[in-house]
């Protein structure tokens, strides 16, 4: 599908530099695009690409200032990557309508209302005393166990799991195999063995959360396991029992949460961060990837290492390791001077 930049300024409240006519049809990054591209620069360190990039428009915010003559046409808005996702929102609308109806073979348990718009994909499977929202959409191969409550607008992709007792509100997104409410990891010792300590809470899921393929999050052994409102989840990442999970929270890929550990909202998780449990992280903290957490955490801080420490000290200290050879080799020269008196 073509617009113009003139059509597309108007859709996004944005100005347009340039040419109005500019023809664009497709995505692409600044620094690939070519003719005919929508691109955008958010991140100053991509500003030089857009004197050389070959895009028909790019969108930059409204205080760029340029140092250089620049071929494409300008739409100015407030906040080009925002924009970007607005953008990328509607073209995937179009690109991938909302699906409906009821494929079979599927089983829905006796009692449970459908909604007259959802869309449930074939070989799913409903449990017992589920309630589900208007506009759901379940793909093929999603089980939701019983007395499982999906909100309105909720998308499972295909393959999630959802086990029983468990919450979901509205407009989540769920990718395919995901599960949530798989037992905790919960044993006693007895002995040379272990006995299976049974996980009888279940996970809450509030309003606005995505969550990644091939993530988990565990049931509670008593209470509930929390994500709350407008978290997201990257693939494979792990939630363990009894866990809160704030406001607005990201993790990137690979998260480890130990159980009953509670953290707070706004906090940006770097990939492979590992959580320790029953501890507390506070608010708006950012965490380096691979950063290990044994101990709680205030809040605005800005972490990494592990065990993780402030980032400012932690760059330092990395100053020092580089040069360790080279330290341990002057230590040694002043040793045989010092032994040569």
């Amino acid at each position: 599908m073509k617009f113009t930049a003139g059509q597309l300024a108007a859709l996004i409240n944005g100005t347009v530099e340039g040419d109005a006519g500019a023809v664009v049809n497709t995505y692409s990054k600044i620094e690939e695009a070519h003719e005919g591209s929508l691109t955008f620069l958010a991140n100053p360190k991509y500003t030089h690409y857009i004197y050389t990039t070959d895009a028909s428009v790019v969108l930059v915010s409204n205080d760029f200032v340029a140092e250089h003559e620049i071929k494409a046409t300008l739409i100015r808005v407030e906040d080009p990557y925002a924009t970007l996702a607005q953008l990328l929102n509607m073209a995937e609308q179009m690109l991938n309508p909302r699906k409906s109806g009821i494929e079979q073979p599927s089983f829905v348990s006796e009692g449970v209302e459908l909604p007259d718009d959802i869309y449930l994909g074939a070989f799913a499977y409903i449990g017992k005393d589920v309630k589900l929202g208007k506009g759901v959409q379940i793909y093929p191969q999603v089980y939701i166990g019983d007395n499982v409550e999906v909100g309105e607008n909720t998308i499972l992709y295909p393959g999630c799991k959802i086990y029983h007792g468990c919450k979901i509100g509205k407009n989540c997104i769920l990718h395919a195999g995901s599960v949530v409410g798989s037992d905790g990891f919960g044993f006693a010792p007895n002995g040379d063995s272990y006995i299976k300590i049974s996980q009888i809470g279940n996970v809450v899921i509030d309003d606005d959360v995505e969550i990644g393929a091939n993530t988990t999050i565990d049931r509670a052994t008593m209470g509930n396991t929390h994500i709350k409102r407008g978290v997201k989840l990257d693939n494979l990442v792990q939630i363990a029992h009894n866990v809160e999970v704030g406001e607005c929270t990201v993790m990137a890929a690979q998260v480890g949460v130990a159980g009953s550990t509670k953290i707070g909202c706004h906090n940006q998780f770097g990939g492979q961060v590992g959580v320790a449990g029953h501890i507390t992280i506070g608010d708006h903290n950012g965490i380096g990837a691979q950063s290990g957490i044994p101990n709680s955490i205030g809040s605005n801080a800005r972490v990494i290492g592990s065990p993780a420490v402030n980032a400012l000290e932690f760059a330092r200290a990395q100053v020092y390791v580089k040069r360790l050879p080279e330290m341990a080799n002057d230590i040694k020269a002043l040793k045989k001077v010092l032994e040569s008196k």
